[in-house]
């Protein structure tokens, strides 16, 4: 399949196929845009059904990490990459160390760090044949996972949605539906428990659900039904591709606020919830609190409650983000893209 008619290819200045035989190393290295600084975002690691679909993931969450980057305020411009494996293999650590390789080869142009199927710990087997790897396990306390800044950010994004629509910041029986209780999905729980929310729960994991009921008085809900919930906030937490035609025509929710990737279908889906009257917050501001948090390192050796000050001001940017949108009667997704690329081009920076 020719990659530059791809509609997601979307101008990306480099695109590396990776492969190690000795291994059995399948990845790929995308990078969206640099004119912000070096590209940084996460190394993916997932049994993708054929290299076709593995591609489109990795153009899509590298063109995400340019605007999340810009719309964040950092000097980074967007990555990503994948490696097409099921991260349970007995021989993960030398697919790690194989692909990091490939990731040095770029001499800084690109910087990787955790992702779905890959661990802070995970992060410092691929540091140890690259200078270009940030999220580490080592660069924190013990125990601390640089997802949970990810999960500050959603706490945040939240906050910013309940006080644009209803005028407050109190969270007091909100009722929302969390879809994903990994790192970021359990966190995110945890903090808007201890906010007073009233939460629906889903994953396929039970174990990870039963966590949450325990101890933070959720409800669990089939992964089926989590999105039909009649709540105040609906967040997805985790793979993409879950606002769709079939979807929104069930969703009660009167805003989504979520933390995975890639959350539309198609950019036509941004518009169909703004005439259907739900608040969406464009998943690559709200999810922006880990890059804000842990990239930082890329550039600056910045103390933890820097790094959490720093994710909290995505408050302020979301609330400016929907008040725009709102002003100009234009879908969000619409206007957060307009407003990244409009960061991006008045750079001069190579």
């Amino acid at each position: 399949m020719p990659i530059f008619s791809q509609v997601d290819f979307d101008a990306h200045e480099q695109v590396l196929f990776c492969h190690d035989a000795t291994v059995g190393l399948f990845g790929i290295i995308a990078i969206h845009n640099t004119k912000l600084g070096p590209a940084a975002g996460g190394c993916r690691m997932y049994p993708y059904k054929s290299t076709v679909t593995a591609l489109k993931d990795v153009l899509r969450l590298s063109k995400g990490m340019s605007y999340k980057n810009a719309i964040a305020g950092l000097p980074l411009g967007g990555g990503k990459c994948v490696i097409i494996a099921d991260p349970s293999r007995p021989d993960k650590a030398d697919l790690l160390r194989a692909f990091s390789k490939h990731v040095q080869s770029l001499k800084g142009r690109y910087w990787t760090a955790i992702d779905v199927g890959v661990s802070p710990k995970d992060a410092d087997i691929l540091a140890e044949n690259c200078d270009y790897i940030f999220a580490r396990a080592s660069q924190y306390p013990e125990g601390f996972n640089p997802s949970k800044f990810t999960a500050l950010g959603g706490f945040t994004g939240i906050r910013a949605v309940v006080k644009h629509l209803w005028k407050t910041e109190d969270l007091s029986g909100l009722k929302v539906a969390i879809q994903g209780l990994g790192a970021t999905g359990k966190n995110l729980s945890h903090h808007l428990h201890e906010a007073g929310a009233e939460l629906f729960v889903a994953d396929i994991n039970e174990e990870a659900v039963q966590f949450v009921v325990e101890n933070y008085g959720a409800k669990a809900v089939s992964p089926d039904e989590i999105h039909r919930q009649d709540v105040d906030v609906y967040a997805p937490c985790a793979m993409g591709g879950i606002i769709n035609d079939k979807s929104i025509s069930e969703i009660k929710a009167k805003s989504i606020c979520g933390l995975a990737n890639n959350q539309l279908a198609t950019e036509i889906h941004g518009k169909m919830l703004m005439e259907k009257g739900i608040t969406y917050v464009p998943d690559y501001v709200v999810n922006a609190g880990g890059m804000m948090g842990a990239g930082t390192r890329i550039f600056s050796q910045p103390t933890m409650e820097d790094s959490k000050k720093r994710v909290m001001g995505l408050y302020d940017t979301i609330l400016n983000l929907l008040e725009k949108a709102n002003s100009r009667k234009i879908p969000t997704s619409e206007m957060a893209d307009k407003m990244a690329i409009e960061i991006i081009n008045k750079t001069n920076n190579n």
